[in-house]
């Protein structure tokens, strides 16, 4: 018993130092999951058969999850972290505006991915999917519709299917895209990494909807990037 209370009373001297010591290296996997997505969007938007224009100009938000990969130690599945890119104004048709870090977790798309990376893509195509994304946790396909999205001249078959979806999602591995089903996993702001890239404790609704939070410069890509593809909202 003795030895274990030595232990535990070791642990806790430890502990803390270490993660007083992480606090840098923290930051710095923010900074570098902002800039991943905006190399992510970046290169998906330049292959021939990406994300139709006419359903990126319809988005309200864009969801960008890069690398992800299969976590042992989530029950069932996989763990990604990444950031939710909207646009400004009330209703979300100004530019885009600064992001909000996200975690992806689920274990619906563990399959799909196997022991390769996969970037995913999310778009947030009406005001009730951004809404509930901003409020809480959400299941995908439950508390969310979802479908996967469709591909260069694929989506003019079945627009108005798609366009019922309150998200689209798309995945890319070993340089293939496509459009990929997320039903059952769940999307929930990343509440640490947000208090580590903007100093402080700030929800996803608060920098989303409010004006004060300005975009760090690892997230210039990603901004200016979307800005460039779909500057304005066409509803």
């Amino acid at each position: 018993m003795k030895h274990w209370k030595a232990v535990a009373a070791g642990l806790l001297l430890i502990v803390p130092a270490a993660i007083a010591g992480n606090s840098d290296k923290g930051d710095n996997d923010v900074q570098k999951r902002l800039e991943n997505s905006g190399t992510v969007m970046k290169e998906i938007l330049n292959v021939p058969d990406d994300i139709p224009q006419d359903l990126l100009n319809k988005a309200r938000c864009v969801v960008v999850i890069p690398s992800v990969v299969k976590a042992a130690f989530v029950v069932g599945g996989s763990y990604g972290r990444g950031v939710m890119e909207c646009r400004t104004s009330n209703d979300f048709n100004g530019p885009w505006g600064a992001p909000a870090m996200y975690a992806l977790e689920g274990g619906s798309f563990g399959f799909q991915i196997g022991g390769q990376a996969t970037d995913f893509v999310i778009l947030v195509m009406n005001d009730r999917g951004v809404q509930s994304l901003l409020s809480s946790k959400v299941k995908l396909g439950a508390d969310a519709s979802v479908a996967a999205g469709p591909k260069g001249r694929d989506a003019a078959a079945n627009t108005d299917a798609y366009m019922r979806s309150e998200m689209l999602s798309y995945s890319r591995s070993r340089g293939a895209f496509a459009g990929v089903s997320l039903e059952g996993s769940t999307l929930r702001p990343d509440g640490g990494a947000n208090k580590q890239l903007y100093g402080k404790e700030a929800s996803a609704k608060k920098i989303v909807t409010e004006s004060k939070s300005t975009a760090p410069p690892a997230a210039h890509e990603l901004i200016a990037t979307l800005q460039k593809a779909s500057p304005e909202l066409k509803p």
